[in-house]
């Protein structure tokens, strides 16, 4: 069968439903393949913010969890909800993928420490106002969804007064780079500006994986939008015994520009 010209790659413009469904679809079919190439760099107990493998145990950006109810919105494996639970949190690890929540729970029988799962998505979580002392994500939900707005919205309301919401992204910067951890990607060719969606599609058009790109300055707004104070904007540096890869990820790359921000706020007290 000859392929569509639709087919491949583009930046678009994507519906939240579109976005929702390619999300789930993606991650359901990937979840295998992600946790076999990622899972031993995250770990079955750990909370690594990023790539560049900064670790809530080093950077204390959520602050002293103990005793604290928490949710993690896009969890993934749930690694970082583990880790957390034996930080003396009280987590619930939620994910729009039931692929990915397979995997958390595998990783619970693993290591023995066992969190609640709950399948849900991130811009309508299922849960009544003011219930959570911390809300936070390693680089999940807020890059697939076409309203990051509503999931910021939807943080500060089941957040209690002086809650604290953190969640790390690709660095916006990095979009003006192509995804190539070599020299190919030290050369500016995107305008830092366009906001369409990276969409890969099929030959119907019909989006299999979303991902969003705001300015720092978009996110900033849409978290005073919201109702948040930002307290920390953290670009982690590349650790110089750092050599691994991921994606377009790299030694090269990282002592040059940041490959990723993390975003700390907190719910007005």
């Amino acid at each position: 069968m000859e392929t569509s010209p639709d087919a491949g790659v583009t930046r678009r413009a994507v519906n939240p439903a579109e976005s929702r469904r390619a999300s789930r679809g993606w991650w359901d079919a990937d979840a295998d393949a992600y946790q076999a190439e990622h899972g031993a760099f995250l770990g079955d107990v750990d909370f690594v913010w990023c790539p560049e493998g900064l670790r809530e145990a080093d950077a204390h950006l959520l602050g002293d969890v103990a005793g604290k109810d928490v949710l993690e919105i896009g969890c993934g494996a749930a690694s970082c909800s583990r880790w957390l639970r034996t930080q003396g949190a009280r987590v619930v690890a939620s994910d729009l993928s039931a692929g990915m929540l397979r995997h958390a729970d595998a990783g619970s029988t693993r290591s023995g420490v066992r969190v609640p799962l709950l399948q849900a998505d991130a811009a309508a979580l299922p849960f009544a106002q003011g219930v959570f002392d911390v809300v936070c994500t390693a680089f999940g939900a807020v890059p697939f969804v076409a309203d990051s707005g509503r999931v910021m919205r939807e943080v500060f309301r089941v957040l209690r007064p002086g809650g604290r919401w953190a969640f790390s992204i690709t660095h916006p910067m990095r979009w003006v780079f192509l995804d190539d951890p070599g020299e190919g990607g030290l050369v500016a060719v995107h305008s830092y500006f366009d906001r369409r969606a990276y969409v890969e599609q099929d030959e119907a058009r019909v989006p299999t994986y979303v991902e969003q790109h705001r300015t720092l300055g978009d996110r900033i707004r849409e978290l005073v939008a919201a109702g948040f104070v930002l307290d920390d904007l953290v670009e982690p540096e590349w650790p110089d015994d750092h050599q691994g890869t991921w994606g377009q990820w790299s030694p090269l790359r990282g002592r040059i520009f940041p490959g990723t921000a993390i975003f700390v706020a907190t719910k007005p007290a």
